[in-house]
């Protein structure tokens, strides 16, 4: 679905943001996407949009090139940015007049949706907050149900009961024949619904693995004592210590996302 072979890129005259970065991702995913500020993440998204060129590398996705921009490739295609315009009109008129450009898209489900939110059809997109205009483009992005999906940072601008439908609502609307990729600095709004994970840093991906790997070969703890266990990696939290280690029994513990993160982020060759 997507192949990413020896990409560099860089605005301008700016430091280069991807040195030789390599991606191999197939559809039947939700993948987490995650890294510091300045990794890219955004790019990343853009370039696998079409919406920039690579410096020198490749991106294919599904065997095409996407800064080509083909109406065949866009209709396949679906991206939630951080930041967007939406038009001074009715949600059912945005509906009607963009759900024409992707061929899966079910009405029904954008209405479900909808509700889900507490929104109606027949609101004016121009009076909605950020947050409400956010909710109507993941609806419409879960109906189009795309071949691929990318949302970035898709829960800023939602309150607690919104990022707690927005959860609800990926985990029950994923199809097997696509990928949805989301990138996001809040980890705990996502960790609940990926089943694979990328990490960016230091101009390339660190980490590749599925969520299911990584139950298989670590454990997440909370300890009273930092010496108790021969930890990979621990954090101090009240009361204790969080840690990470080596698996040593068939007994699977809850994945600490964002603990694994920042494990990797101190030194991820510790985990190789």
């Amino acid at each position: 679905m997507i192949s990413v072979k020896n990409l560099d890129f860089q605005y301008s005259k700016r430091a280069m943001i991807y040195n030789q970065l390599n991606l191999e991702l197939e559809v039947g995913k939700i993948v987490g996407l995650l890294g510091k500020n300045g990794t890219g993440k955004s790019t990343l998204f853009k370039l696998m949009s079409g919406l920039l060129q690579p410096k020198s590398g490749s991106i294919t996705i599904s065997e095409t090139d996407p800064f080509r921009r083909e109406p065949s490739f866009l209709s396949k295609l679906f991206f939630v940015p951080e930041e967007f315009d939406m038009p001074p009109i009715r949600v059912r008129d945005f509906v009607k007049n963009t759900a024409v450009f992707y061929p899966r898209f079910d009405y029904s489900l954008m209405n479900e949706l909808l509700k889900e939110f507490s929104l109606q059809d027949g609101q004016n997109l121009k009076g909605m907050s950020y947050g409400q205009k956010k909710k109507v483009i993941i609806a419409f992005a879960l109906a189009t149900k795309a071949e691929l999906i990318l949302m970035d940072e898709p829960t800023n601008g939602l309150d607690i009961p919104s990022k707690n439908i927005f959860r609800k609502i990926m985990a029950g609307h994923f199809e097997e024949d696509q990928l949805i990729m989301i990138s996001t600095h809040q980890v705990k709004d996502i960790d609940t619904i990926i089943d694979h994970l990328v990490v960016l840093d230091e101009g390339g991906v660190i980490y590749n693995e599925s969520i299911f790997d990584l139950t298989q070969k670590y454990n997440f703890l909370t300890i009273s004592n930092e010496n108790a266990v021969d930890a990979i990696y621990s954090e101090a939290v009240l009361g204790g210590y969080k840690a990470i280690v080596s698996k040593q029994d068939h007994e699977e513990t809850q994945v600490d996302l964002e603990l694994f993160f920042n494990a990797l982020i101190s030194d991820y060759k510790q985990f190789f």
